[in-house]
């Protein structure tokens, strides 16, 4: 397994999916170790030499600002904070996206300007190396004060509380460190703010969602010229000269990786008796290559956000500065997970409707493409499923952003919900790999139909392999089953990230 050290390298989509996949343990570079401690010995004497109020350092929390801690309970306050703040409550947060989590709060810290212990910075490293995965719920952040209560229930263990997940068994944050012969983290002024304030929730959730995304985009794409030539679409709308008088990025993109897909295909040159396409055909390039580009949007955004520090408050050594500040404040990932959500939602909302058209008996295909009519019913049902599932994606996508509950007795009087938008998406992402599913068994069904005729190539052997999980379906069976072999076919589809 590789090595990543972490510093101040920048962090690209190909680091990301590395963790994703578990393929890297973490080690602090001599660079972040030398920052970390650099930070906490300036603040420490900051401390001894004024007691000037500091922001959550010597001070109450959120509208308790004005609130003087004696500095005998400095540590009291900290620790406080994180017991205080652990109130989530819902589903609990897969160990992936904590795993996430972990790595992104170690990347914060790492930089040097939030004043944590090397001790409490390499205990989260620990964590991820050991696969230990603290118990985290899904709801209860607001996304702006950082994601508070998710990112308490995180910390938790380093002082000996809340539960985690080790080699499958649940144990308490005691339980796991007396298995590993730790102590119990004695936290030291600022560092329980430093934990709680950060957007690695929305962020872990955010990195996920745009991973998959990029597999999702490349997926739909495939997918979409499968089922264009098992309608006996028109190549046409993808020629190059009908998008350079039009160069939306994407479209262009799209419109291109079509033609490719398609090239050497013996059924999108036969001649047609129809002299258009529907939509769910004819503007795959204008529907996709949106969605393209307002995935490349967030996916700037998420790379921003992951090389970046977002606690509170920022400490500058360098410049003698403390500086209470709102980088916690998930505005730039609310929006973008929300146009995430919507432009997600759209490429299933497309799918969906081209696995209406291969079922509806048009184009010389059978209706619900049975094999043995009569006593089977074919795809009539899965078509049901798509359409549940995106409708379900339409409710899901309505922004959460739009949306602010005062909070901290009205200290914190604007929020960005950013937490229940980065929820939301990863709900969607996993439909979409439902609805894409279904389209490619309808759309691979449809194929046989055309038979002695081909697709290209590529498509060919995409669908080989894909009949290596799921079968041409002769008779009626359980579909269900077929659909999840799918969903895992598209799941681990391979993608290029750029390092």
């Amino acid at each position: 397994m590789a090595v990543h050290f972490i510093s101040g390298k920048q962090l690209t989509l190909h680091d990301l999916s590395s963790v994703l996949a578990g393929e890297i343990t973490l080690q602090l570079s001599e660079e972040a170790k030398h920052k970390i401690i650099r930070c906490r010995e300036y603040l420490d004497q900051k401390l001894e030499t004024s007691r000037a109020p500091i922001y959550g350092i010597n001070t109450g929390f959120g509208s308790l600002y004005n609130r003087n801690i004696s500095h005998d309970q400095l540590e009291k306050l900290q620790e406080n904070l994180v017991k205080s703040h652990a109130c989530g409550t819902g589903p609990e947060v897969p160990s992936e996206i904590v795993k996430l989590m972990l790595f992104l709060k170690v990347q914060s810290l790492a930089y040097g300007y939030s004043g944590v212990q090397l001790v409490t910075t390499e205990r989260l490293l620990n964590m991820f190396n050991e696969n230990i995965f603290p118990v985290i719920y899904e709801a209860g952040s607001l996304g702006a004060s950082g994601d508070l209560a998710p990112l308490a229930h995180l910390s938790l263990p380093l002082i000996g509380l809340g539960e985690v997940y080790y080699n499958n068994d649940r144990l308490s944050g005691s339980d796991i460190n007396q298995r590993f012969n730790w102590s119990a983290i004695h936290f030291q002024a600022k560092e329980g703010l430093a934990l709680l304030n950060g957007t690695q929730f929305m962020s872990a959730y955010g990195t996920w969602c745009t991973l998959h995304a990029h597999r999702l985009m490349h997926l739909t794409n495939v997918i979409a010229a499968l089922s264009l030539d098992a309608f006996d679409g028109r190549i046409e709308p993808y020629l190059q000269q009908v998008h350079a008088i039009r160069p939306q990025a994407g479209q262009v993109k799209v419109a291109a990786a079509i033609q490719k897909l398609l090239e050497g295909s013996e059924l999108i040159v036969q001649p047609k008796k129809h002299v258009q396409d529907p939509y769910s055909f004819r503007c795959i390039p204008q529907v996709h290559g949106a969605s393209a580009d307002a995935i490349g949007y967030v996916t700037n955004v998420m790379l921003t956000e992951v090389n970046s520090v977002t606690d509170n408050p920022n400490v500058f050594p360098d410049d003698d500065m403390i500086v209470s500040a709102g980088n916690f404040h998930g505005q730039p990932l609310a929006l973008a997970l929300d146009f995430l959500s919507i432009a997600l939602s759209e490429l299933g909302n497309i799918s969906e409707r081209r696995t209406y058209q291969l079922i509806s008996g048009v184009r010389d295909l059978p209706n619900y493409l049975v094999a043995n009519p009569g006593i089977n019913s074919g795809l009539m049902i899965p078509q049901y499923t798509a359409a549940s599932l995106v409708s379900q994606n339409k409710q899901l996508a309505s922004p959460a952003s739009v949306d602010s509950i005062v909070s901290s007795n009205g200290q914190e009087d604007h929020v960005s919900m950013g937490a229940n938008a980065a929820t939301k998406a990863y709900r969607i992402v996993n439909n979409l790999y439902s609805i894409l599913a279904i389209e490619l068994i309808t759309a691979a069904q449809a194929l046989m139909f055309r038979r002695p005729l081909k697709t290209s190539a590529y498509l060919e052997e995409f669908v080989h392999t894909f009949r290596d999980h799921v079968p041409f379906i002769e008779d009626d069976r359980v579909l269900h089953n077929d659909i999840k072999k799918a969903e895992m076919f598209l799941k681990k589809f391979p993608v290029n990230y750029p390092a």
